[in-house]
């Protein structure tokens, strides 16, 4: 006979709820000496015997977050058969918010982790995008999940968060005559490259105002007509070495952009 208290959380998926709000009540009494286990993924009646026999056994209490209804009574029902003290996290709630917002419960385990996993994988993503944008890292061009290229002012950068809040890791490489691209950038596979295209009238445009908010003379190279097409012109060429699909942004706006790729991606997989 175990001489402290024991805790046994009960959960059909990890667990962790059930224990941080017995913990949160516990440290209200002083911390008293008790041993919690943790019993995950309980989604038989076989298992919530076993359980209830422990706290017989060792004058234990139960504290748990069942989602699936018949397995939470029957938890509750056996419990009290067995005069054991079984506190339910989340039925209370469930059964207030069904009433509130007049919907029935998915009644799926473990839901909040998988939140949690979307949540983080996004976080991810917009670090990477980050990290590989403007060509900074070519390295990051191999675990791309799209790469995108294009002449200044095609809106690489923007498109890259946007996609990025869509969970995508993207990298996103200029265009340069000057320069030539990254090595990497022809080891990949071409149906994750996508190269932005625009008319060269509208990039002139694009470029002048930006060149005139920057206070700038708008005469300069970055905006002249001709360079411009050469611009274009170069690539072109890489595009079609890669062998990547070209999208016209012209006058896309980048949730029209982004959704595109983000067909394509599906399509191809």
């Amino acid at each position: 006979m175990m001489t402290e208290p024991v805790i046994y959380v009960v959960s059909d998926s990890v667990g962790e709820t059930a224990e941080l709000v017995t913990k949160a009540a516990m440290s209200q009494f002083f911390q008293p000496k008790v041993i919690i286990k943790r019993i995950p993924y309980v989604e038989e009646r076989e298992n919530i015997d076993e359980v209830v026999s422990l706290a017989k056994m060792n004058n234990g209490i139960i504290i748990f977050t069942l989602v699936k209804p018949d397995i939470r009574e029957y938890l509750v029902e056996k419990a009290k058969k067995s005069n054991i003290h079984a506190v339910d996290v989340l039925g209370p709630l469930m059964s207030t918010f069904e009433q509130v917002f007049d919907k029935m419960p998915l009644n799926e385990p473990g839901l909040v982790r998988k939140l949690d996993a979307d949540y983080f994988k996004r976080v991810e993503a917009i670090e990477f995008a980050v990290k590989y944008d403007d060509g900074r890292d070519p390295r990051g061009l191999l675990r791309a999940d799209i790469v995108l290229i294009g002449v200044s002012r095609t809106s690489k950068t923007p498109l890259s968060q946007y996609l990025a809040h869509k969970r995508y890791k993207v990298a996103n490489v200029p265009v340069v005559p000057e320069v030539d691209p990254p090595e990497e950038l022809f080891k990949i596979d071409p149906d994750k490259c996508i190269g932005l295209k625009i008319s060269a009238e509208k990039l002139y445009e694009i470029r002048r105002e930006r060149l005139l908010t920057l206070g700038l003379d708008d005469n300069a190279i970055y905006a002249n007509i001709e360079r411009i097409r050469r611009e274009i012109d170069y690539f072109d060429r890489i595009a079609k070495k890669i062998g990547c699909k070209i999208i016209d942004v012209t006058n896309k706006a980048v949730e029209e952009t982004a959704n595109i790729i983000i067909n394509f991606k599906l399509n191809s997989n």
